[in-house]
C-alpha cells in the first residue's frame, strides 16, 4: 500500500536511477549544467522579444516575423529573396507598368463610360426624347 506520497513518473525514475550510479560532485554538476541551461533559453528567448517589440515600435523591419508565426517562404531567402523597395510607395498594377501601351487617361466626367460607349460607327442611334428610357423598344 501506498503511504499517501504522489507516485514519481517514469521520467523522473530514470533520471534519478542514471544520476544515482555517479558520484556526488558529478552528479550537482550535471543538475546545475541543466538548470543553467533552462535559464539560458529563458534568457535568449526574453532577449528576442524584447528585440522584436522594440523593432515594431520604432517601425523597422522585422526579419524574426517568421519565428512569431506570421513568416513567408521569402523570409527565409536571405540575400536570394527579391530587393526590398521604397515603403513610402504603394505596389502598383499589372497597368501601371504598361507605360506607352497603357490607355490614355479621358477627363473625368459626371458618368463612367460603359462598354456602349465603345462601339463607335456599330453603335445603335440614339433617340431623343427624356433619359434612358426613350431608348426602349415600344
Amino acid at each position: 500500500m501506498s503511504a499517501g506520497l504522489p507516485q514519481a513518473s517514469v521520467k523522473s525514475q530514470i533520471f534519478e536511477s542514471l544520476l544515482g550510479f555517479l558520484p556526488d560532485w558529478v552528479q550537482i554538476t550535471v543538475l546545475a549544467l541543466i538548470v543553467l541551461a533552462v535559464v539560458a533559453s529563458w534568457g535568449v528567448k526574453i532577449k528576442r522579444k524584447i528585440a522584436y517589440r522594440r523593432a515594431v515600435r520604432s517601425g523597422q523591419p522585422v526579419h524574426a516575423a517568421a519565428q512569431y508565426g506570421q513568416g513567408r517562404g521569402a523570409d527565409y531567402l536571405g540575400q536570394y529573396g527579391p530587393q526590398q523597395t521604397q515603403p513610402d510607395r504603394q505596389q502598383g498594377s499589372g497597368a501601371d507598368h504598361l507605360g506607352a501601351y497603357a490607355p490614355q487617361r479621358q477627363a473625368e466626367s459626371a458618368q463612367q463610360p460603359s462598354g456602349a460607349d465603345f462601339l463607335g460607327a456599330y453603335a445603335p442611334p440614339q433617340r431623343q426624347g427624356d433619359g434612358p428610357s426613350a431608348n426602349a423598344s415600344a
